[in-house]
């Protein structure tokens, strides 16, 4: 047993495994090969696999109740957060398919929900507006992180000779044809979307 092994060194290498190479690659020997030590060590730390991958959906639980709105606004902050979400979201995808196989997704989603109310609550909605607004965020940031992770596996694409409807705009097509910044096109998504739905 390596004597100065702790828990959170065994699920750091765990999570970063699962990151890796996804959640069939976690086995106790592949982990115990990372860690340099003996299954029996790992057993001893975290318990069973099951207990394991429980410790790591909490663990991910926990990194999400970390999300914290920044800027000097409701606005600023509301996409501040819809920011954080997104980041937490496409940073660990095989953890987040975990949270959800044990059907806790909305306790996962719950700390940036919060954050989401207090904001739009701060600007000036109540009731079933609110709630709109505050679910209208969730869908955009969940929303464009499954066409990103999409668009990551789907072989490569071959652009379009023209665009129908551009009407001869060849800059329109030239930036069509090209690759789309994820990022720029969510910040413009959102500013826009949080635009639309908070009172001026």
């Amino acid at each position: 047993m390596a004597e100065n092994l702790t828990r959170e060194q065994v699920l750091e290498t765990a999570a970063r495994l699962v990151r890796e190479r996804g959640p069939r690659a976690l086995t106790m020997r592949a982990l115990a090969a990372e860690l340099g030590t003996a299954v029996t060590s790992i057993y001893w730390h975290v318990g069973r696999r099951e207990a394991l991958v429980d410790a790591l959906v909490e663990r991910t639980l926990h990194e999400f109740a970390a999300i914290r709105p920044a800027g000097r606004t409701p606005r600023t902050r509301i996409v501040s957060i819809a920011r954080a979400l997104r980041r937490e979201l496409l940073a660990r995808p095989h953890l987040i398919a975990m949270v959800h196989e044990r059907g806790l997704s909305e306790r996962m989603f719950r700390p940036a929900q919060r954050a989401l109310v207090h904001e739009v609550h701060a600007a000036g909605l109540r009731g079933a507006r609110a709630a709109e607004a505050v679910q209208a965020v969730q869908f955009q940031v969940v929303g464009h992180v499954l066409v990103e992770r999409s668009r990551e596996r789907a072989p490569e694409q071959r652009a379009p000779d023209a665009v129908p409807g551009s009407g001869g705009d060849r800059a329109l097509e030239r930036a069509l044809a090209r690759q789309p910044d994820a990022e720029r096109v969510f910040e413009v998504a959102v500013r826009a979307l949080v635009e639309g739905l908070l009172p001026r």
